[in-house]
């Protein structure tokens, strides 16, 4: 067991709240947690883990939120069902209120990716089996990520997994993400 202290990293979100890390695991207390649980996995791309334990609907979020304990991300629980134009979809994000909350991105094309379950390929969907995501998530998704050429953007085909790089006026839809880093926006 571990005890420590959790420093602010300029968000002020639980600034000096003692944390106790047991095996991988984190007991942020009942009054700070906004998770149904208290204890969380600490979120490490490194970490497996089952679908069950993975992905927790978030009530303080009018369970329109879940976050992916594998990433500590928190992903809009249904996805937009129709398309959008690269431009557009970054714009629908930022301008997002979901479960009372702004401050939602387009995904980077590795966060979007990490949601897949390789074992479902070509299943019409690659999320993992018994995930709490609606809308029938599967088809063509826009991701924040574009190299090099700025008339193109990456985008994900949920069914197979295969991702591509296509032209921005390309029409797909569109997953708001919320934390992480953003780094390719």
């Amino acid at each position: 067991m571990q005890l420590g202290r959790y420093r602010s990293n300029g968000t002020g979100i639980m600034a000096g709240t003692a944390l106790i890390v047991v095996a991988g695991m984190v007991d942020l207390g009942q009054a700070h947690s906004p998770f149904e649980r208290p204890f969380h996995t600490v979120p490490s791309w490194d970490q497996t883990l089952p679908t069950e334990e993975r992905f927790v609907v978030l009530e303080n979020f009018n369970s329109e939120a879940v976050l992916d304990q594998n990433t500590g991300l928190v992903w809009e629980r249904a996805s937009e069902t129709g398309l959008a134009d690269w431009k557009a979809a970054k714009s629908s994000c930022l301008n997002k209120t979901i479960g009372g909350q702004r401050g939602w991105r387009l995904p980077a094309i590795v966060e979007l990716t990490s949601l897949l379950d390789p074992s479902n390929q070509d299943s019409g969907s690659m999320l993992p089996s018994g995930h709490p995501f609606l809308s029938n998530p599967s088809g063509f998704y826009w991701s924040a990520s574009a190299d090099g050429d700025p008339s193109k953007a990456w985008h994900l085909h949920l069914s197979n997994g295969h991702v591509h790089m296509t032209s921005k006026v390309s029409a797909f839809k569109v997953w708001c993400v919320r934390g992480g880093s953003g780094a390719d926006q």
